[in-house]
């Protein structure tokens, strides 16, 4: 028998793994399918987390769940750059409004 998740109490350690930082949310977008969208409002040059790794053995890079709903804008307000070894990572250009969608140019394909 399934346990009531709906009384649930769980909490999770502030340093608990999320696929997702606190201040962005997934739904519908207007550019194309599901799109990130900040939950509140948040300032310029704000690392969010990172998009994609590469596996040295594979050829192709590989989205964290992050980075698999980042939809393209030529006016984007966010930017996916290399952080480290095969790692990249996305920071915003400025500041993004609450409700408004994360975009970035892709240049990765």
């Amino acid at each position: 028998m399934l346990e009531d998740l709906s009384a649930s109490t769980k909490t999770f350690d502030k340093n608990s793994y999320r696929p997702l930082p606190k201040c962005l949310t997934i739904r519908g977008s207007k550019i194309d399918g599901l799109g990130l969208f900040a939950t509140q409002d948040i300032q310029g040059q704000v690392y969010l987390g990172e998009t994609h790794f590469k596996i040295d053995s594979v050829e192709d890079w590989l989205r964290t769940p992050l980075g698999g709903f980042i939809n393209h804008s030529d006016a984007s307000n966010a930017s996916i750059e290399l952080i480290g070894n095969n790692l990249r990572g996305l920071t915003t250009k400025r500041p993004v409004a609450e409700g408004e969608e994360i975009t970035v140019t892709y240049t990765l394909y």
